[in-house]
């Protein structure tokens, strides 16, 4: 029987597996209520530039230039980044078990995420991101965004590791499946309970309390 081959890497996304989305349809929704803006106006704008901001082609400033202070308002711009920054939540068991599996098996530990400069940069600081992850792959950084499967590409240029070496681990379907096609072993996360299990499957067990996949 062929031996597996062992994982040396962790390609991760941020929004939805370490912490909440950074700037989603239900924080804006949040943001539309509490400085009562229009909604339906505001996503129609939103979706119309979010692309570019997360490539890192334009500043928030600029972002919000287009979104929100497009006419004068009660409020400014600082007021309204501050907002958009305390939308964002961790996942403390998520980035716990990550920081075990990196301790435990020498992991290197690589972000694959489309996130835009300013808040990518809040995220990083916040929840300290800095002491888990060894380099980050960001659309902001690289001017490339999921599901362009480039971004993929350039990560593993960069990690200079085997694909087949590689578990990615990421919510949304789609780039599940991009990064599947490049070789990347991948595990869509829906929650810890079940990641756990999948990552116990390569080989990554979570310490003494590792749940293993029954499979």
């Amino acid at each position: 029987m062929k031996k597996a081959t062992a994982i040396t890497c962790l390609f991760l996304d941020i929004g939805g597996v370490l912490l909440t989305n950074g700037w989603d349809h239900h924080a804006r929704r949040r943001a539309a209520t509490n400085f009562k803006l229009q909604l339906a106006e505001m996503e129609d704008r939103h979706h119309l530039t979010f692309d570019t901001y997360e490539e890192g082609k334009i500043t928030i400033e600029e972002y919000l230039g287009r979104v929100v202070f497009y006419q004068k308002r009660p409020f400014n711009s600082a007021q309204f980044q501050k907002f958009m920054f305390a939308q964002s939540k961790p996942y403390p068991q998520m980035i716990e078990l990550v920081r075990q599996l990196k301790k435990r098996y020498g992991l290197k530990v690589v972000v694959v995420s489309n996130e835009a400069r300013e808040l990518n940069s809040h995220r990083i600081r916040k929840f300290k991101l800095g002491r888990l992850v060894d380099f980050f792959i960001s659309s902001c950084f690289v001017h490339l965004r999921k599901p362009d499967a480039d971004i993929f590409r350039v990560a593993l240029d960069i990690a200079q590791v085997p694909a087949n070496q590689i578990v990615y681990i990421e919510n949304t379907p789609m780039f599940v499946q991009i990064a599947e096609g490049l070789g990347i072993q991948s595990i869509l996360h829906k929650n810890y309970r079940s990641t756990c299990a999948k990552l116990a499957s390569f080989g990554l067990k979570n310490g003494d309390k590792a749940i293993h996949a029954t499979s």
